[in-house]
């Protein structure tokens, strides 16, 4: 979908993108020059994402996500681009094209979006129905009042090869579109069948309401217990959080993550509405970082047993470097949060949320677990294991707070404890430089591709820097665009992505437009965003004449070296030919 130069350019004047971002992410000023945030695209605990208002964008320096209002829309919502306008409209009450022409990718969303509302519409029915009689003893059993049913959604997917299918053809759907949508699937013989049959209905719900998958699970013990809706136009296993929607309003900003949906089912008919689970198998970065958008205060609330405590210190691990606090429940008995509300009651919960252990405190307790306090080998394996834990806390209040307890514990003096606390933390400490000097090497060396997504940086470094004042002088002063036309030519570029990104900002330059970043939004994610980066610049090159004039220069350079071939790869006549030129050279000169 395409949007006029003239409405881009009005949406952009009423967005203010600081205040947009602040809604999702918190803004930082702290005497800079520009406002900054922790990125909510990854997770961090020092803000690497820089606002820039004067021409509404924004770049991370640390993930390299970057681009416009409409861009962040459409990364932090997860809108295609005509979604991301419209919402931006809404906000700014600005009216919404009366026209726009649908491209194929929002029309397929959209069908996807109706398609999975109804099905949600047909499940709940089939759940009220004399054939999901057995779905309902199930919930009868599971203590599930009508009113917590109708708040999921819940519902039933009848015993049938055909029931849905028929159900949606009936509402002009084809099979081709409910295969595509993982509400079907075909058969070997050609035809086609529902996706979930005879299972317990779980719509999954994202932030903005809209159905987007379903997890059905069995009434007996066959297996597989559970099965999902696999990837599709509007949904992406591993990115989603089950009851969001619902918890992502609580004002103290806390939530609690369960293992699954019955688990956070339980805990909000207990009064506990800000609870929610991880979708999928693995606990992913994707996750974290929507978490981190509506959460201060991240609870884990995985179940006792070994599995469950296995899945803890994982996601653990992947939150060290999030700006969350983390607290983890102590259950009990191989219990999960559904069994202890039934069996000990909502007063029970509130007492493990009041003594829920910190990170630290968790990891403490798992390396105690692992000895035998009461002999000497068992304190020295507690004590060198819990210095790996302690090394790593960069607080040095909390870490001698912590220390003292593992002297109490073990009996020991404190001193030789610290020391060899101090001594870990150095060596962590020198690991960390390490790898961040690597780094920064890789990134001088070109090699940064994972922030600037262009293939041929690391191998044409000189002449991509180039390329990329140019490109930058360009969105600075347009006006070099005629004062240059006799040198400048997209055969200039020697990489191709800057050859490309140039032929799009010449299209508006003839127009006697500025290559607005605001232009380019509907751009894939690491062409806009490296666009975003390209206008960082501004604040790094001279943007004068004589520097683009250097840059030209550069690139006739490094197109001239890569003319010549390696003399060892000469043929005879080749090599003749070319001896005989410098010589020409020679004499004309």
């Amino acid at each position: 979908m395409r949007f006029s130069d003239a409405f881009l350019d009005e949406l952009r004047s009423r967005v203010d993108i600081e205040s947009l971002i602040a809604g999702y992410a918190e803004v930082r000023h702290s005497g800079s020059r520009t406002p900054v945030a922790l990125c909510p695209f990854h997770a961090e605990k020092t803000p690497s994402l820089v606002i820039y208002p004067h021409n509404c964008s924004y770049y991370c320096f640390g993930c390299g996500n970057g681009g416009d209002a409409i861009v962040f829309i459409r990364n932090i919502e997860h809108l295609d681009y005509a979604e991301a306008v419209r919402f931006l409209c809404d906000k700014t009450g600005m009216p919404f094209p009366s026209d726009p022409v649908d491209d194929e990718y929002t029309r397929l969303r959209r069908r996807c979006y109706e398609a999975n509302r109804a099905a949600a519409r047909f499940f709940h029915a089939a759940l009220r129905s004399p054939a999901g009689e057995a779905a309902r003893k199930y919930l009868d059993k599971r203590r599930l009042t009508d009113e917590t049913v109708n708040h999921f959604g819940l519902g039933y997917a009848p015993d049938s090869w055909d029931a849905l299918l028929k159900h949606l053809r009936g509402k002009g759907f084809s099979s081709e579109e409910l295969v595509a949508f993982n509400l079907a699937r075909p058969t070997r013989s050609g035809g086609t069948i529902d996706a979930f049959r005879n299972r317990l209905m779980f719509p999954i719900i994202d932030v903005r309401g809209n159905v987007v998958a379903f997890g059905g699970r069995v009434l007996d013990d066959s297996k597989p217990k559970y099965i999902n809706t696999s990837d599709t136009v509007v949904y992406k296993k591993g990115e989603g959080i089950y009851a969001l929607n619902f918890a992502k309003n609580n004002p103290d900003r806390k939530l609690i993550l369960c293992e699954g949906y019955m688990d956070v089912i339980a805990m909000h008919q207990a009064g506990f509405t800000n609870a929610v689970a991880a979708l999928g198998t693995a606990f992913t970065n994707e996750q974290i970082t929507l978490l981190s958008r509506y959460c201060d205060e991240l609870y884990l609330s995985f179940d006792s047993d070994e599995a469950g405590k296995r899945a803890t210190e994982k996601a653990l691990k992947m939150l060290s470097s999030s700006p969350m606090k983390l607290r983890i429940l102590q259950l009990e008995g191989g219990k999960d949060p559904d069994e202890i509300l039934k069996t000990d009651g909502a007063e029970k919960m509130n007492s493990l949320i009041s003594t829920a252990r910190n990170d630290t405190e968790f990891a403490l307790s798992q390396c105690r677990g692992k000895y035998d306090l009461s002999t000497d080998d068992g304190k020295l394996g507690y004590v060198n294991a819990a210095v790996e834990v302690l090394a790593s806390l960069g607080n040095a209040v909390e870490r001698e707070l912590y220390i003292a307890r593992v002297a109490s514990e073990t009996g020991l003096p404190m001193a030789p404890i610290a020391e060899q606390v101090r001594k870990t933390a150095g060596r962590v400490r020198r690991q960390k430089d390490r790898a961040s000097f690597e780094q920064a090497a890789r990134e001088a060396a070109g090699d940064d591709r994972g922030k600037i997504p262009n293939p041929d940086r690391r191998q044409h470094l000189r002449a991509c820097k180039a390329e990329e004042t140019i490109l930058a002088s360009l969105m600075l002063n347009p006006d070099f665009y005629p004062r240059f036309a006799g040198q400048l030519d997209k055969n200039c570029f020697v990489t191709e992505m800057n050859r490309e990104i140039y032929e799009a900002f010449e299209t508006k330059l003839r127009q006697g437009k500025t290559p607005e970043l605001t232009y380019f939004s509907d751009e894939s994610n690491p062409t806009v965003s490296y666009i975003a980066y390209l206008s960082t610049l501004a604040d790094k090159i001279a943007g004068t004449p004589k520097e683009f004039e250097d840059c030209l220069a550069v690139l006739a350079e490094e197109r001239l070296k890569n003319q010549i071939p390696a003399i060892g790869e000469m043929s005879d006549e080749a090599f003749a030919e070319m001896i005989r030129g410098k010589k020409t050279d020679k004499k004309t000169g």
